[in-house]
């Protein structure tokens, strides 16, 4: 009798012809008890030194065309066109994710077969998602996910990808960016371009984690006046971004995608750590300062679990003030007493016609860029052709150059 784990040849072969002996045992007797022990130990063995692989993926939807007598053409509602029959049935082509479900579902050839991996099942489907719509092809330009043929027809398992850099459904629900569509938020915005570019931005944010942690309820007034006066110096974006780290708040520059009609956002991870995400899409130094102390005064404001992101597009302030919400009310009136102080400015330090001269002096006097007085100008005129040498265009976004280097692999 054998009674001890099968570690050869020799004893699989003997364990074998002890099996075959008691194939006819009765139940409840001492045979039986060594048949049961025989050939959990022989199935031992076998799984360590003959295991069977899963059938090949094409082998089993031929097979299973032979068995239903389908055609190639038959197979056209399942896979796609009939190219793409040919190609995936002539192995040149690799299934996806929507054309194994389908054949799943249709012809009921199993997961494990499909994706090769015993035990395995479909990835949750997050029907609420359209996987075609995001911009995959623009984001494999911009080496945000990998560049592949037929980028299309991957977009679920490159999105799956790209999403899972950024922490994973959970950190990137949809719901997650259907909040704080305010006034700010243009109608005309595409909600899966605006989706793709904050999984950027808090994919960015994981690669780039701060070493302190932020204080809820630290950012004050006095603190946006101190990253307003940094514009002083001719890196002070940079420095912004550094005094932020510092406070445990990320800045993260990532270029609008199109249809996003982006200045910026404000988000709260789950951590409770806040995110300034900005696109430079204007790259002049006035829109620079006033987006960011605006995205900061949310994060002041307006950010919590319950409303975890808020974007903006700034081209829609003051277009239409009867239908302006609160909050963006609120954060134009932090913002704009951030960078110039209320009482500077209800003293009308300039006249109506204001001077280049009188923008470099207050500028001078407060320690701040003079784009910012400029700017200020020219929005509170409605005329943007007023000083225009001095709002510091194409002086931005210089500083913050885009690379492949940090792209998903």
């Amino acid at each position: 009798m054998i009674n001890r784990l099968i570690k050869n040849e020799k004893d699989y072969e003997k364990a074998l012809f002890r099996v075959e002996q008691l194939m006819d045992a009765e139940p409840g007797t001492a045979k039986m008890d060594e048949l049961e022990l025989l050939t959990a130990l022989v199935k031992m063995y076998e799984d360590q030194h003959y295991p069977i692989n899963p059938p090949d993926p094409i082998e089993a939807i031929k097979f299973r065309m032979d068995q239903l007598g389908l055609t190639r053409k038959d197979m056209v509602p399942y896979i796609g066109t009939k190219s793409k029959v040919s190609e995936i049935l002539n192995g040149k082509r690799p299934l996806t994710l929507a054309m194994m479900r389908s054949l799943n579902k249709n012809l009921g050839i199993s997961a494990e077969v499909l994706l090769k991996e015993p035990g395995a099942g479909f990835p949750n489907e997050m029907q609420e998602l359209e996987w075609h719509r995001f911009p995959v092809v623009e984001m494999a330009k911009r080496c945000w996910i990998p560049k592949v043929d037929d980028v299309k027809e991957k977009a679920e398992e490159l999105m799956r990808g790209f999403i899972a850099q950024a922490g994973g459904p959970e950190m990137v629900s949809v719901a997650f960016f259907r909040q704080g569509k305010g006034a700010r938020y243009n109608s005309k915005m595409d909600p899966y371009a605006l989706t793709a570019w904050c999984i950027r931005v808090l994919t960015l944010t994981r690669k780039n984690p701060l070493k302190n942690k932020y204080v809820k309820g630290s950012l004050k007034l006095s603190a946006l006046q101190e990253v307003a006066r940094l514009s002083y110096f001719e890196n002070g974006s940079l420095l912004a971004r550094e005094y932020l780290e510092k406070q445990g708040i990320h800045l993260i520059v990532v270029p609008h995608l199109p249809k996003t009609y982006l200045d910026g956002a404000a988000m709260l991870l789950p951590d409770g750590t806040p995110v300034i995400g900005m696109t430079l899409r204007h790259d002049r130094i006035d829109n620079f300062w006033f987006c960011l102390l605006h995205e900061l005064a949310h994060v002041a404001k307006h950010l919590s679990t319950a409303k975890r992101i808020i974007v903006d597009d700034l081209d829609l302030r003051g277009h239409d003030p009867e239908i302006e919400d609160k909050i963006e009310n609120e954060a134009d009136e932090m913002t704009r007493n951030g960078l110039i102080p209320k009482k500077v400015w209800d003293k009308k330090p300039m006249g109506g016609k204001a001077i280049a001269a009188e923008v470099y002096a207050l500028a001078k006097k407060l320690k701040i860029h003079p784009a910012i007085i400029a700017g200020r100008i020219r929005f509170e005129h409605n005329n943007f052709r007023l000083l225009s040498r001095y709002i510091g265009s194409k002086q931005v976004r210089k500083h913050f150059p885009e690379s492949c280097s940090i792209s998903v692999k």
